[in-house]
C-alpha cells in the first residue's frame, strides 16, 4: 500500500462514523443540555438576527454583530454550497437533504454553544482589537494549555492546504472564461492581500457587502429556475422525506442508495457546510459587538439557516425540481447547477454559476486567513501573525498553479485535528454556556426587555 493509499484510507475511516458520531452526536448533548432551545425561541432567533441586520448594536466590541455574522458566513458559504449538494444526492439519494436539514438543526446548538463561548473568553490584543476562539476558551475556560496549542497549531498548519485547494478551485472556474492559472493565482492574491491587512474591521466592511450579493445573486437565479418548475416542488419534497428512510431506487444516471447512504452524506453535508462545532466560527463572532454573549450566539444560528437552510436547500431544490438528478452521470455531479443554469438561462447561466462560485472561493480564503492569523498570534504573538499572513497569500498562487499537491491529501486528517479537541472542550464547557443563557432569557435586561418592547 502507497503512502498516498494509507493517508486516503485514513481520512475515509475518521470522516466516516467517528467524525458523524462526534458532531451530530456532541450536537445532539448540547441541544439537550440547552433545553432545545434554538426550537423554543426559533421565532424570536429571527427577529433578533434577520429582524436586526440594519440595528446599531449596543455594548462592546470591534465589529458590528452583521459584519462579524457575514465574516463567519464568508468562510462557511463556499463552492461546496454549489458543487457539494450534488454529491450528496448522487451518492445518498434525495433522502440525503432531509438528514441535512436534521443536522443543521442539531450543530445549531454547537455552533451557538461555541461563539457563547467565544464572547465570554474573549480579549483585547496589542491593537485594540477584540480576539477570541477555541485556543482561549480551553485554555482559560478549562486550563487546558497544552490542548489550546494543539487546537491553533493544527488550524494555522491546516490552512495552508486548505487555502491551496480553495485557490485551485477558483483557477479551475476562472479557466472556464479562458484564465490562466497564473494571472488568477497573481489577481487573488493581490485581492485578498488588500482585504486581509486590513484587518478584521475591513473583512467586516467587505463580507457585509460580498456575502448578501453573492448569496442573492446564486439564490435569486436558482429560485427563478425552481419557481418555472413550481409543479415538481411536492414531488421533491416527497422525494426527502420518502427517501430518507426508504431505500431509492435507481433512475436514469442515478445509480439508487440505501438509506444508511442518504444518512451518511446527508450528514456529513450538513455537518461540513456550515461548520458548526469546528471552532472557526467564534473567531469572527468574538470581535462583534455585544451586550451579551447570549445575543450574539444568535448569529451563529443565523450562520446555519442562511448556509445550511437556505443556500443548500435551494441548490437541493434546483436539481430535484429540475430532474438534472437522474439525467446526469454520479461521476458528473458537481456540473449538475451549472446545467441546470444553462438549460434556462443559455450560455450566461454557466457564467453565473462560475461567477458565484468564485465569488463564494475568494470570500472563504479572506476570512480564513484571518482565521490563520489569529493562531499564529495565539501561538507566537502579532508579528508571527504578520509573516504567516505573506505565507498564506504565497499559498493561494501555488495552490492556483496546481502546486504542493502532496499536502492536500493530509486536509481531513488536520482538520478532525482542530474538530476534535473543540467538540470536547465546548461539552465540557456546556454549564457556562447554560448559566449565560438561563441569565438571558430570565434577566429584565435581554429576553423579557425586548419581548415587552414587541409588544
Amino acid at each position: 500500500m502507497s503512502f498516498t493509499d494509507l493517508i486516503g484510507k485514513i481520512s475515509a475511516w475518521i470522516w466516516g462514523i467517528p467524525m458523524l458520531v462526534i458532531l451530530v452526536g456532541g450536537g445532539l448533548f448540547l441541544t439537550v443540555a440547552l433545553g432545545f432551545f434554538q426550537f423554543r425561541y426559533f421565532f424570536y432567533i429571527l427577529k433578533q438576527t434577520f429582524g436586526k441586520i440594519f440595528s446599531k448594536p449596543e455594548g462592546e466590541g470591534t465589529v458590528t454583530p452583521f459584519q462579524a455574522a457575514t465574516s463567519a458566513l464568508a468562510s462557511t458559504i463556499g463552492a461546496s454550497n454549489i458543487v457539494g449538494v450534488p454529491v450528496a444526492i448522487m451518492m445518498g439519494g434525495p433522502g440525503a437533504i432531509f438528514w441535512m436539514w436534521i443536522t443543521a438543526l442539531v450543530g445549531a446548538a454547537s455552533k451557538f454553544t461555541e461563539v457563547v463561548l467565544g464572547l465570554k473568553y474573549r480579549e483585547k490584543n496589542e491593537e485594540g482589537d477584540y480576539v477570541g476562539g477555541p485556543m482561549y476558551y480551553i485554555e482559560k475556560g478549562l486550563n487546558w494549555k497544552p490542548i489550546s496549542i494543539l487546537f491553533a497549531f493544527f488550524l494555522m498548519i491546516e490552512l495552508v492546504p486548505s487555502i491551496m485547494v480553495q485557490a485551485n478551485s477558483v483557477a479551475g472556474s476562472a479557466q472556464a472564461l479562458n484564465i490562466s492559472p497564473t494571472i488568477t493565482g497573481i489577481v487573488v492574491a493581490v485581492l485578498v492581500g488588500l482585504v486581509v491587512v486590513g484587518g478584521i474591521k475591513r473583512i467586516g466592511q467587505v463580507t457585509e457587502k460580498l456575502v448578501p450579493f453573492m448569496a442573492l445573486l446564486y439564490f435569486c437565479g436558482a429560485i427563478i429556475i425552481i419557481l418555472t418548475h413550481a409543479n415538481m416542488i411536492p414531488t421533491a419534497i416527497a422525494l426527502i422525506f420518502k427517501h430518507a428512510f426508504i431505500p431509492a431506487a435507481p433512475v436514469g444516471g442515478f445509480t439508487g442508495a440505501v438509506v444508511a447512504q442518504a444518512m451518511r452524506w446527508g450528514v456529513a453535508r450538513g455537518s461540513y457546510s456550515n461548520e458548526a462545532g469546528m471552532g472557526t466560527a467564534p473567531m469572527a463572532h468574538s470581535a462583534a459587538i455585544t451586550d451579551h454573549p447570549v445575543r450574539q450566539g444568535f448569529w451563529g444560528i443565523f450562520e446555519v439557516i442562511v448556509d445550511t437552510l437556505i443556500v443548500c436547500s435551494t441548490t437541493a431544490f434546483l436539481i430535484l425540481t429540475t430532474g438534472k438528478w437522474t439525467e446526469v452521470d454520479p461521476g458528473q455531479a458537481t456540473s449538475i447547477p451549472a446545467l441546470a443554469f444553462q438549460d434556462f438561462y443559455g450560455p450566461v447561466g454557466g457564467s453565473i454559476v462560475t461567477f458565484s462560485i468564485l465569488c463564494f472561493v475568494i470570500s472563504t480564503i479572506i476570512v480564513i486567513i484571518y482565521y490563520g492569523e489569529k493562531q499564529a498570534e495565539y501561538l507566537f504573538g502579532l508579528g508571527f501573525s504578520k509573516i504567516m499572513r505573506w505565507v498564506y497569500l504565497v499559498s493561494i498562487f501555488i495552490g492556483a498553479i496546481g502546486g504542493a499537491k502532496f499536502l492536500w491529501q493530509f486536509l481531513d486528517i488536520l482538520l478532525a485535528g482542530i474538530i476534535i479537541p473543540n467538540m470536547i472542550s465546548i461539552i465540557a464547557l456546556r454549564k457556562d454556556v447554560v448559566q449565560l443563557k438561563n441569565e438571558f432569557f430570565t434577566s429584565p435586561q435581554y429576553y423579557l426587555k425586548d419581548i415587552n418592547k414587541s409588544r
